[in-house]
């Protein structure tokens, strides 16, 4: 059996022994903050793409994600019927199209110029949504979560928990396969010395343009359930701050340039704080953040995983 293939079949196989224990709980929190884990896999899992394989760092990741929660507010309103899934794909699809747009304008620059470009990208988009009064601008958008699941005894909850488990599975599973595959080598070669891999022939624009499109096309994704999960969806929530720092930190902790070090990471800091939020105070958040940011960097610069390589 191809490694490919086994490894999605063991994660599909995982990540349904972990819905079932979660079940098996019955504590509805753990849908509700298993959801957040989830979600910064694949958030982290998607910029590692673009700013781990590639080494490109991108400054927009609450762009990409919000495009994909407001497409769904669209979505709800022009066509209420359409399942969570198809509304994921059409937001994975046009934050993928604004990667692709956004790395064929900003790819040219390099280092922080690029970084800055994309933090600059994330302003604009988020100008336009907060003027846009179909999607409620300023004010935001109410949307009214379905009381049960459409494919399974449970809430609605559940039901997000477990397509938050499945692109999670997804996510992983395409990162991982990068990793392995040829892409993954012209991404690395970019990464090490993008004028030496231009030298030998790697075609470095194409590969950049493809690394933009399916890191903001997951990010989308991810971003997605999200207005019926918060239930209320305004400027302000949707391009937190939060997601930004959430998404660059996650695979620095646990280690860039591989597929495990972006889980490691979200599933360490994002468990944390869910406890600190239930145990101490939401706002403890980014301090967790920065405190082992600046530990790991010290300590482990090359994040955990590559602390047991070494």
């Amino acid at each position: 059996m191809n490694g490919s293939v086994r490894f999605v079949l063991v994660s599909l196989l995982t990540a349904t022994a972990t819905f079932g224990v979660t079940l098996l709980i019955g504590n509805a929190y753990l849908f509700f903050a298993g959801y957040v884990v989830l979600q910064y896999i694949v958030l982290a899992t998607a910029w590692n793409i673009l700013g781990g394989f590639t080494g490109y760092v991108n400054f927009g990741t609450a762009a990409f994600f919000a495009l994909g929660a407001y497409t769904t507010v669209v979505l709800h309103k022009t066509v209420p019927m359409l399942p969570l899934p198809a509304m994921m794909v059409v937001g994975g699809t046009i934050s993928g199209l604004v990667g692709l747009g956004m790395g064929y304008l900003t790819l040219r620059l390099k280092g922080t110029f690029f970084s800055i470009a994309t933090l600059a990208m994330a302003v604009v988009v988020q100008t336009l949504i907060t003027n846009w009064d179909f999607v409620g601008g300023s004010r935001g958008a109410y949307i009214i979560r379905p009381s049960a699941s459409p494919i399974f005894t449970g809430d609605y909850i559940q039901y997000l928990f477990a397509t938050m488990l499945l692109l999670s599975v997804v996510s992983v599973s395409i990162a991982r396969a990068i990793q392995n595959s040829k892409l993954g080598y012209g991404f690395a070669a970019i990464r090490d010395d993008e004028v030496a891999a231009e030298a030998t022939g790697v075609p470095t624009l194409k590969l950049k343009l493809i690394a933009t499109a399916l890191s903001g096309g997951l990010m989308g994704m991810a971003g997605a359930p999200l207005p019926y999960y918060v239930t209320y969806l305004d400027p302000a929530s949707g391009f937190s701050l939060s997601y930004a720092v959430n998404t660059i930190a996650m695979p620095l902790i646990g280690g860039t340039a591989t597929w495990l070090g972006p889980v490691i990471g979200a599933v360490l800091l994002g468990t944390l704080q869910q406890v600190a939020t239930v145990t101490i105070s939401s706002a403890l958040s980014l301090l967790l953040v920065g405190v082992l940011l600046v530990g790991f960097v010290i300590a482990a610069p090359k994040g955990i995983v590559g602390w047991f390589k070494r």
